[in-house]
């Protein structure tokens, strides 16, 4: 299972890279598009809409089931990945390259409080089982 380094996670799958500017951009995880297999449908939060931490801001569809999608930091969204509405398959062929959406965090601190990758892989480890 691909679990990059250089990104945090969120318990409930959502990958997060924080760039240069201070937005984070979110998709989700390897894991998460495994466990869900052939993504058929993608709903991206609304750009100018706010969220706070862990709100339900989206929505991933495939052939076998619907999941939110969550903030993994409260903010506000500067961008919905538009690719998506089209080709939701992106995500199954490179899931931390097509990302969902990015948000300006309310408290860029809130970064701290993610997981890092090995701690997200014990979390995907254990719903493996």
């Amino acid at each position: 299972m691909s679990i990059p380094s250089d990104l945090k996670y969120t318990a409930t799958h959502e990958w997060v890279r924080r760039e240069t500017d201070g937005t984070m951009t979110v998709g989700i995880t390897h894991h998460a598009q495994e466990q869900l297999g052939d993504i058929v449908f993608v709903e991206t939060p609304a750009v100018g809409k706010a969220f706070k931490r862990d709100q339900e801001c989206g929505v991933v569809e495939s052939v076998k089931a619907a999941s939110d999608i969550y903030a993994p930091v409260g903010g506000e969204v500067t961008a919905a990945n538009a690719v998506l509405r089209d080709t939701p398959e992106a995500i199954n062929q490179d899931p931390y390259g097509a990302w969902m959406f990015k948000l300006r965090p309310a408290d860029p601190a809130e970064w701290d409080g993610l997981l890092d990758a090995a701690a997200y892989a014990k979390v995907a480890e254990s719903e493996a089982h």
